[in-house]
């Protein structure tokens, strides 16, 4: 009996995601009901006062009049389409610039200081410099995101190239390969897998480009929406704005799960 005991306190406790992931689901859905009737409460007896935090109804009738209208689709597009065009430009300039500099240590440590500079600087501070460049179209957005974007495949492009066995090499070159036959069948596929794996991380941040640049100066999308009513004082519509930017936050990630999921099948659990 003792033993028995022993090996009950020993055996490691499993999860609640493993065990039961509907009910976990059920839970984190109560949690969200929870802080919003929470929410509620406070601004109702004046805790919180409304002005400055605002009334979930008002929110919610605020995300409904956007919906029935279709004013935020309109607004939306605008800002998931300055996320995709600076996602793919500075991914694909990343890729070539990966690939370059780490086939090519000369121009890897000529670069190397410049790169490591503007990669610790601050890129939102970019975003007025493109307003002024770009105009308050989108291309300013595209800018700030192909800036967040572009240093987070640089590296991982950069390290998946010198991730490459030399074994793979040696092999390639004893069969005559030649050096654009190395670049197409051993480098290309071993940085696009790294440029894969960053997909999380790349694509937030070309979303979170094309907000603040948005935020900062625009004429339309969701970050607008927010500055518009910033300015107006009207906290519902600010959170309504950051609401709906937190549900596009959801489902792009969710997206980009399924695209890597197919694509990287190969990879070990």
């Amino acid at each position: 009996m003792l033993k028995a005991n022993a090996d009950n306190e020993s055996a490691p406790s499993v999860p609640l995601a493993s065990r039961s992931p509907g009910m976990l689901r059920v839970l984190q859905a109560l949690l969200f009901v929870g802080l919003l009737c929470l929410w509620y409460a406070l601004t109702e007896t004046g805790i919180m006062p409304k002005f400055f935090f605002g009334e979930p109804i008002a929110v919610f009738r605020t995300m409904i009049d956007w919906v029935v209208s279709g004013d935020i689709f309109y607004h939306l597009g605008i800002t998931l389409v300055e996320t995709m065009l600076g996602f793919v430009i500075g991914a694909v300039l990343a890729l070539i610039c990966g690939l370059w500099f780490a086939l090519s240590p000369t121009a890897s440590a000529l670069s190397d200081p410049y790169i490591k500079a503007l990669n610790a600087m601050p890129r939102v501070i970019l975003a007025p410099i493109f307003a002024l460049w770009f105009g308050l179209g989108i291309w300013s957005k595209v800018a700030l995101g192909v800036t967040l974007v572009f240093f987070v495949v640089f590296f991982n492009v950069y390290q998946g190239i010198k991730e490459v066995s030399p074994v793979v090499l040696a092999n390639a070159r004893m069969l005559g390969a030649t050096r654009k036959q190395l670049l197409r069948t051993v480098y290309l596929p071993s940085a696009t897998s790294w440029v894969f794996s960053s997909l999380h991380t790349s694509v937030g941040m070309a979303f979170v480009g094309a907000v603040v640049g948005e935020y900062l100066g625009s004429s339309a999308g969701v970050g607008y929406l927010i500055l518009q009513a910033e300015g107006v004082f009207d906290v519902n519509t600010v959170f309504a704005g950051i609401a709906i930017l937190t549900i596009s936050a959801l489902v792009l990630d969710a997206v980009v799960t399924v695209i890597e999921n197919r694509l990287l099948k190969w990879r070990p659990n």
